[in-house]
């Protein structure tokens, strides 16, 4: 585009040179920005930017031919040097390859195939259009406009927000977290548009109260702007002539676009202040609920439970959780958790969510492996609550098959039509899995209306298939006062367990029955063997 300049030069190294040196200082990133192939692209365009400086350099003080021979000669030598040196050192290890996340923002289907822990998380699901209204607003419709008005008068800083509003338009599509990419340059645009409008139909009665003087270059049109005469090729045209341009807006029309612009304002900021009251500004431990008549009620069962937790257990005691939790109990609780949100270990996760998903017996031998004491699920059956444990079983099935698929298989838990259901016609391996005997345990027993039948779950809206759960190896230490968070302490093994079996049975007969040799006559009894004893001739002193 030909738009390299000094101010582009300067502007581009100062700005990656220190955010390159600032976010190195925090401890979590590291040496990342330097190491990961993600950032190669920017180190890429500054490597670019300095070549092209210094090329043009050299330009000044070359010959034309002497700077076209350097020019590709020097161009693709270090051309195949950094490529080959990229190559070499990502091979080697030193540069790491790119994530699946990375490899998910270009591929939406990669991550859900290949890697499901990613996909599993609600923060990487593809943005709604619903997200998109709930966040921006009306700003969703003035966004446009305003990076219209940018491409038409087009510049060096307007090509910057162009791209920018283009690729983070994309990437907030692929990712719901990346909308906090999107809002800075949807504000800017947006604001550019909302300027210009009022630009248009507010700068006529300005131009009136304050009208030009730089038209006429003389300094009696400058003390009089009202001569109607001025020098040949610099005809000013008359108040009259200058409102044709703009004709049919009258003060009414214009009068009417101002109100509903502001009107646009007005309930764009009430809906900013509703939004970041109710939406964005609740802690997620504790939950609100309104009742028909407006009255709120407070949902406190995440901090009862794990208050519960911190007073009961031991305090080395080891939770076993979804990771969803993990840093929950592990700053409320102050207990040691299996898997966490940090989802780097993907094998760990894995075998906690096969745990989840296999029978009693099979969990059990996975949690004394762990060296596991309690285990904590959520369970929003009774209060409705759509972001309980049993809603996000399907991704533990998954994320778990992924690495151990010989045990587990998405396919057990649906049914032959390929439904996921709760009810007495869900999967057979589903009704007896630990994760819905855990989430179900005694709640066959509650009738929570008369309109429904014991054992109904308001979020699946299905009366549950299995009411009769019986624990073997664990046993229910807490429910929380609305159900929505159990915790169960698993037993501690026998010290010898009992076999089964059945005694051994031979089928090798006597050969000859033993008779008694006893007769009425004769009441001493007999042994059989006796043992014989014979008296031994005593030693005497000559023979010593």
């Amino acid at each position: 585009m030909q738009r390299y300049s000094k101010r582009v030069y300067i502007a581009y190294s100062t700005f990656y040179i220190v955010g390159l040196i600032l976010s190195m200082q925090i401890p979590f990133v590291g040496f990342q920005p330097i190491r990961t192939s993600e950032h190669m692209a920017a180190a890429g365009v500054f490597a670019l930017l300095q070549a092209y400086a210094f090329l043009q350099y050299l330009r000044d003080r070359l010959t034309k031919q002497e700077f076209q021979t350097l020019f590709f000669l020097g161009v693709s030598l270090a051309a195949g040097a950094v490529f080959l040196s990229v190559i070499y050192l990502t091979y080697t290890g030193y540069i790491a390859p790119w994530s699946g996340r990375f490899y998910s923002l270009w591929d939406t289907g990669y991550a859900k195939i290949h890697i499901p822990i990613i996909a599993s998380v609600s923060e990487h699901q593809p943005t709604t259009w619903v997200s998109f209204f709930f966040d921006l607003h009306i700003l969703v419709c003035t966004f446009p406009a305003g990076l219209w008005f940018c491409i038409k008068n087009i510049n060096d800083e307007r090509v910057f927000v162009a791209l920018y509003a283009i690729s983070a338009v994309y990437f907030a599509g692929v990712m719901v977290r990346l909308m906090l990419t999107l809002t800075p340059v949807v504000c800017m645009l947006s604001a550019i548009a909302f300027s210009n409008v009022f630009e248009h139909y507010l700068g006529d009665d300005m131009k009136r109260e304050n009208p030009p003087v730089e038209d006429s270059s003389d300094d009696d049109d400058k003390r009089n702007p009202g001569n109607l005469y001025d020098k040949a090729g610099k005809v000013r045209k008359h108040v009259t002539e200058q409102e044709k341009t703009e004709e049919g807006l009258g003060p009414n029309i214009k009068s009417i676009v101002t109100m509903l612009m502001l009107m646009l304002l007005m309930m764009f900021a009430v809906h900013c202040t509703w939004v970041t009251s109710n939406a964005y500004s609740s802690p997620s431990v504790v939950l609100a609920s309104y009742n028909h008549d407006g009255t709120r009620n407070i949902l406190d069962d995440f901090r009862e439970a794990y208050f519960w937790l911190r007073q009961n257990t031991d305090e080395h005691a080891r939770v076993m959780s979804w990771w969803d939790y993990g840093y929950q109990i592990a700053g409320m609780a102050n207990r040691t958790t299996l898997v966490d949100n940090n989802t780097w270990n993907n094998s760990h996760i894995a075998l906690v969510g096969k745990a989840m998903s296999s029978n009693e017996t099979a969990a059990y031998k996975i949690m004394r492996t762990l060296d596991v004491d309690y285990v904590l699920v959520i369970f929003g059956g009774v209060i409705g609550y759509s972001g309980d444990d049993i809603n996000k079983f399907l991704w533990m099935v998954r994320i778990a098959e992924g690495e151990h698929p010989k045990d587990i298989r998405e396919g057990d838990y649906f049914t032959q039509q390929g439904e996921f259901r709760v009810d007495k016609a869900g999967s057979p391996t589903l009704l007896n899995c630990l994760m819905y005997k855990m989430s179900y345990y005694r709640f066959g027993e509650m009738q929570l209306d008369f309109r429904t039948p014991p054992g109904f779950d308001r979020t699946r809206n299905a009366e549950i298939g299995n009411k009769d759960i019986k624990f073997k190896h664990l046993e229910e230490a807490f429910t929380s006062e609305h159900w929505l968070v159990r915790i169960y302490k698993v037993k501690a093994p026998d010290n010898r367990e009992t076999l089964n079996h059945k005694p051994r049975v031979t089928n090798i007969s006597p050969k000859q029955k033993y008779l008694s040799k006893k007769t009425t006559k004769r009441k001493r009894g007999y042994i059989k063997n006796k043992l014989v004893f014979k008296k031994g001739k005593k030693i005497s002193k000559k023979t010593v």
